[in-house]
């Protein structure tokens, strides 16, 4: 018989044994089915090529599948509960995937499969979460209605265009999160209303506007978090909104809500840890204040895009019971009574974030906040009316401080030079639009992970420490623009190697020749050195940087353009202006890829070069040779630059005719051929071109924006529930190249830049010797803003075609041998606020005086001697004043006699003459009778 002992022994032993095994099996992770089910999917996710994005699973020795990339297991039973497959069939050709593949994983909760294809998951029961971010939905699949323990669905980024199918949805009664951000939702689906269960919505970032349904949002009383942020909702708030006494995030901004935030309804949400107000059309006044029982709050946002907006922080005196993590107040019309700095920030110690920008504080730089919030990371107090000096403490350092701009207020004094230790860890330092004088510190080069640096338009004076420009070795962006620096700017050993995006150091006393420590910022896009004193030839390595914009303007500059332009493929802005310039070359230039060239006020002479390659070009927008002195005829292969809009030829020597090729650039609109020696006749087939036509505008004229990065997202706040919509995506720099053009209309010249191109045209022939009449086909140029053809030798009439130009804004016809009338239907323009026909040969009445006629004075007229009526002082005479003047009541008297006697003098003397001769007839024969 087995002795008791052993027989226990023998028992412990087995159990051990199992325990083993079981602790074996455990190691391997997950169970050999779920392995087997993962190796297939992984077969699944692979592409034509036998490639796959899981290359990790199944590799090496490594055969714990909990293990593996995108795999959770439960750690009590070691099965798959969650599979993060994002992206995998990011590259497949694939169309759908399988939903039978997943049948293996019995207790799988959370599915992610953003950005691929899919066709059914009717099987998967136990599914709680489902992501299906980005595959291109056009409709939710049917098979959804059957996961009933669905509890988050996620259908971000998609293309639900339409009414999302009611009874897709209705079987959801368990749902608690809904993702439908991104789409293109045309309204709001009106199933959702009878998802009770709804904690979570997101709506974000689709085409939704109109008004809010409020009957449907007052039967989500269970919502936490509610997301309608980038659509077009507009407005008032709907009061149901206090019915939401769980909600905990509310994101409302980039819509067009308007009229005043309701003062009830912030003290009623008090679970509320997150508010986004910002870029609505809100006015009227808000009282922080209202927040003070919000113990919860976290994060609030408020940047109005509505400059009616008041807000109050002091008015009634309150105390508050939270502790703030991200606060912006923006562009709002702030304590406008006592303009103080908000008192509350003086009690919240948590902050990480503060953003204050564009309110007009005044005051000094509230250096307390930085001394309070240890943690402080972002501080934005740009545009407002702080003054004083900058100030920091000696034994102060805040090592999590990345963002600091305190730009366009009026701080004064010299820049500390303890600013790199008090924030050893900055990136962003943005001090430019103040009164900072002084030299820049050395001690700037320590700034070690400084990113972008702005002091420009301050009275910084002195040279560029070298440090700067040594140690600053992360520096990308770097504006020293309009100070008083001086001599040589780049050493040869600088280290400014990711100088990727700006140098701009216009509009200072930098001297010498361009330094070729330029060259260490290989991947510079953006260079701007005009307004200084540098000198000698542009050099030839400058054609080597990858610049997208290159200005030189306003330098001492000489020789010629550098051939080495030729291999800047990606140059589109060049700017030459304002130098010494002698050599006009455009062979030098890659012409494929330049849109805007500016070389006006040089010396160059000559005529413009022809070449074959000229024949191919067609990106110039603007060609600007102005105030040369350039000679010859217009060559006619100017109409080979098929996209040109502004074409600037005026002030040189050249002459003859004007070509009929520029008849050809039929997006033209803006033309200076002015003060040249021009002959011959205007064309009148100018009427063909589409001047001032928007539709002609392809590629319209805007400031364009270059960055590889131009946001940088400092915090990602999740409020449960796993929606993370609470993500703050603040600007880190933007620069712009704005094209100027400059054009002399209304008597004046005129610096147009920007987006106002898009609407500008002219024609400018002033100043030639230009014959023969007015093509009254110019009156067909119906959206041309400016016309001058004065100082020429142009007769004729105005054209009554004139009145056609509905948009003119400037027309000068002055000192020609116009004759003629002016046409009376000229006064139907009613833009135009310049009309001068001075020193002409016209005759005839002045145009009626009313609307902008009624404006135009004497010298608009002067000149023309046969010009009469106001606001001349010659009178015109009319048939009136032609007739004999009225005469009194005997003068009338006596013309009606004159007027009797001369009708019946002739009767009466034809009678008495014929009497007359009877008588004398008669008489010696009666005379003889008697004397007989």
């Amino acid at each position: 018989m087995e002795h008791p002992l052993t027989k226990c022994t023998r028992m412990f032993f087995l159990l051990g044994m199992v325990m083993i095994e079981l602790q074996s099996y455990g190691s391997l992770g997950c169970w050999e089915d779920e392995r087997a089910g993962l190796m297939k999917l992984k077969h699944a996710f692979e592409d034509n090529m036998g490639s796959s994005v899981l290359s990790s699973w199944g590799g090496g020795e490594e055969r714990d599948c909990c293990k593996w990339e995108g795999v959770v297991c439960d750690n009590a039973t070691k099965r798959v509960s969650r599979l993060s497959l994002s992206e995998a069939r990011y590259f497949s050709n694939h169309r759908f995937l399988d939903a039978s593949l997943f049948l293996p994983f019995q207790e799988l909760q959370n599915l992610s499969l953003v950005y691929n294809f899919l066709a059914e998951l009717t099987n998967l029961t136990n599914l709680e979460m489902l992501h299906l971010d980005g595959n291109g939905l056009m409709e939710i699949p049917a098979s959804i209605s059957a996961l009933t323990s669905l509890k988050g669905l996620y259908l971000s980024r998609n293309r639900l265009n339409g009414l999302l199918p009611v009874r897709e949805l209705t079987n959801l009664t368990n749902l608690e999160m809904l993702h439908l951000g991104s789409n293109d939702l045309m309204e709001i689906p009106s199933s959702i209303w009878d998802l009770t269960s709804l904690k979570a919505l997101s709506l974000r970032g689709n085409g939704l506007n109109g008004l809010l349904p409020l009957r449907g949002f007052c039967k989500l009383v269970n919502l936490q978090e509610l997301d309608l942020s980038n659509n077009g909702f507009g407005g008032k708030l709907p009061s149901c909104l206090t019915n939401l006494t769980s909600l905990r995030l509310l994101e409302l901004s980039h819509n067009r809500f308007e009229g005043a935030i309701p003062s009830n309804l912030f003290p009623v949400l008090k679970s509320l840890q997150y508010i986004s107000l910002s870029h609505n059309l809100f006015e009227g006044s808000f009282s922080f204040g209202s927040l003070a029982n919000n113990s919860k709050l976290e994060v609030f946002e408020l940047v109005s895009d509505h400059n009616g907006l008041k807000v109050e922080t002091e008015n009634p005196p309150w105390t508050p019971l939270f502790q703030l993590k991200v606060f912006h107040l923006s562009n709002c019309t702030l304590n406008d009574e006592s303009r103080v700095f908000p008192s509350f920030l003086l009690n919240q110690f948590e902050l990480r974030e503060i953003d204050l920008s564009h309110n007009r504080i005044p005051g000094k730089v509230p250096m307390w906040l930085v001394a309070n919030n240890t943690r402080l990371e972002f501080l934005n107090l740009a545009n407002n009316s702080l003054t004083g000096a900058l100030t920091l403490d000696l034994n102060s350092t805040f090592l999590d401080m990345s963002w600091f701009d305190i730009s366009r207020n009026h701080i004064q004094g010299e820049l500390p030079s303890l600013i790199s230790s008090a924030f050893p860890n900055l990136m962003f330092l943005e001090l430019s639009s103040n009164l900072f004088q002084g030299s820049i510190p050395p001690s700037l080069g320590n700034l070690c992970v400084l990113d972008a640096l702005g002091l420009s338009d301050n009275n910084f004076s002195g040279q560029l420490p070298e440090h700067l420009v040594t140690g600053c070795v992360s520096l990308s962006y770097l504006t020293l623009s309009k100070n008083r620096l001086q001599g040589q700017f780049l050493p040869s050993k600088s280290n400014l190697t990711k100088l990727i995006q700006v140098l701009f150091l216009d509009s200072n006393f930098f001297s010498g020749e361009i330094p070729r420590g330029i060259m260490n910022s290989s991947r510079l896009w953006l260079l701007d050195l005009s307004d200084n004193l540098f000198s000698g030839k542009i050099p030839d390595w400058i054609g080597d940087l990858p610049l997208v914009s290159l200005t030189l303007s306003n330098n001492a500059l000489e020789g010629s353009i550098p051939s080495g332009f030729r291999k800047s493929k990606e140059l589109s802005f060049l700017d030459l202006s304002r130098n010494n310039l002698s050599l006009l070359d455009l062979s030098c230039l890659n012409l494929s890829s330049l849109r805007f060239l500016h070389l006006q006020r040089n010396e160059f002479r000559g005529p413009l070069p022809s070449f074959p390659s000229l024949v191919s070009t067609s990106s110039l927008v603007t060609f600007d040779v102005r105030d040369n002195k350039l000679s010859g005829k217009i060559p006619g292969w100017i109409n080979s630059f098929s996209n040109l809009r502004v074409l600037l030829l005026g002030g040189n020597n050249f002459e003859g005719p004007i070509p009929l090729q520029l008849c050809d650039l039929r997006n033209i609109s803006i033309i200076d051929l002015s003060h040249n020696e021009l002959s011959g006749p205007i064309p009148s087939c100018l009427h063909g071109i589409k001047l001032g036509d928007k539709n002609a505008f392809n590629d319209p004229f805007i400031d364009k924006n270059y960055g590889g990065c131009k946001s940088k997202r400092l915090h990602s706040f999740s409020y449960g529930n796993q929606i993370n919509v609470a993500q703050f995506d603040v600007p880190i720099y933007e620069s712009n190249v704005k094209e100027e053009v400059e054009f002399r209309t209304k008597s004046r010249s005129e610096t147009y830049k920007g987006n106002i191109l898009f609407f500008m045209s002219g024609i400018d022939l002033s100043c030639n010797k230009l014959t023969g009449p007015v093509p009254h086909e110019i009156g067909y140029l119906s959206d041309i803003h400016a016309l001058n053809l004065s100082h020429n030798h142009l007769t004729g009439p105005i054209p009554e075609s004139f009145s056609n130009l509905r948009q003119i804004e400037s027309l000068d016809l002055s000192h020609n041998s116009l004759s003629g009338q002016i046409p009376p239907k000229l006064v139907e323009l009613n833009y135009l606020s310049v009309f001068i026909v001075a020193y002409n040969n016209l005759s005839g009445r002045t145009p009626d005086r009313k609307a902008q006629f009624a404006t135009f004075e004497e010298h608009s007229y002067e000149g023309n001697s046969l010009l009469c009526g106001v606001p001349l002082e010659r009178r015109c005479i009319t048939n009136e004043d032609t007739s004999p003047p009225p005469q009194p009541s005997y003068a009338v008297q006596d013309d009606t006699f004159k007027v009797v006697f001369l009708s019946t003098f002739w009767p009466t003397y034809a009678v008495a003459f014929v009497g007359i001769v009877v008588i004398l007839y008669y008489c010696p024969y009666h005379e003889y009778l008697i004397s007989m």
